[in-house]
């Protein structure tokens, strides 16, 4: 029976929320090891194939005559993987740059509300299709995403606000 030594649907229910544990963390390793986070990805995927290791081996006993344990698995790979998405972005590890445009004269007034909530901006002038435009860099922490286009949403009407993933930013203003 493996090292779970259960059987029936107990053994469905370990294999399922085993193998959403599994590739939860696996989807959290991959983000932090490509931000740079090689320690925790290194323990984290020490966990991840500890515990698949144990659910294949239930999974693949017997499973000839048993192979509703191969949904079972299946399934819990998806909610897995939906779950470790989820995680991910509610811990939003990791930096981003913000690019906004506004119409001239906006972004002198919207680069010091930014200031004044704590993020650093750098702003330049821009030709647009009819307008001169200003142009505002910004380089956050990804929590912080969301607070800064509320606040620029609420500011400017019509900003275009591009979001980037940044992996290293020296230098500069960063709020810790």
């Amino acid at each position: 029976m493996g090292i779970f030594e259960i059987s029936g649907i107990a053994l469905y229910i370990v294999i399922f929320f085993a193998k959403i544990i599994e590739v939860s963390i696996s989807t959290l390793r991959i983000v932090l090891v490509s931000k740079g986070e090689k320690l925790v990805g290194a323990i984290l995927g020490f966990f991840e194939v500890l515990i698949w290791l144990l659910v294949v081996n239930s999974v693949l006993q017997n499973i000839t005559q048993d192979p509703f344990k191969v949904l079972v698995y299946c399934l819990a790979f998806s909610v897995g993987n939906y779950i470790g998405v989820l995680l991910e972005s509610k811990l939003a590890v990791g930096l981003s740059s913000l690019q906004v445009i506004v119409k001239g004269g906006n972004g002198s007034e919207l680069a010091s509300l930014l200031r004044d909530n704590n993020f650093g901006v750098t702003i330049i002038e821009g030709q647009g299709k009819e307008q001169k435009r200003e142009i505002l860099f910004i380089h956050l922490k990804r929590k912080r995403i969301d607070e800064v286009v509320k606040l620029i949403q609420s500011t400017v009407e019509n900003a275009v606000i591009i979001v980037n993933e940044t992996k290293i930013v020296k230098g500069g203003y960063i709020k810790k």
